[in-house]
């Protein structure tokens, strides 16, 4: 039946539009309750907290290109596997290996320097 087509895939949209706009709700909603004033730390406080991004950064730093990439699609834009999979072109168990080697690295030099 023609013009089926239409109805379903406008219903598809609005469901991945309602479905996109709950978990940025839900993700503002935690950025609003942690976010880190840094102003008003103690200087101990602030000096740990430089100390922890700073070993961060190197953390970073020392990662292969590959795992780094796939790590900030992951947690600073916010990418599932299967879009970070679209995205490089790449298959999502590649995605998977070289998140597991991010954070193997990331634990080894944050945890246990």
């Amino acid at each position: 039946m023609p013009g089926k087509e239409k109805g379903l895939l406008y219903k598809i949209a609005g469901d991945l539009y309602i479905s996109h706009y709950r978990r940025e709700k839900i993700s503002q909603k935690y950025q609003n309750e942690f976010t880190l004033d840094i102003e008003n730390l103690s200087p101990e406080d602030e000096m740990i907290y430089m100390e922890l991004h700073q070993k961060y950064n190197n953390a970073l730093a020392k990662l292969k290109e590959k795992q780094r990439v796939v790590f900030l699609l992951s947690r600073r834009d916010d990418l599932k596997y299967y879009e970070i999979s679209d995205r490089l072109g790449i298959g999502i168990k590649a995605v998977e290996k070289r998140m597991k080697g991010a954070l193997d690295v990331l634990k080894k030099e944050l945890i246990n320097p």
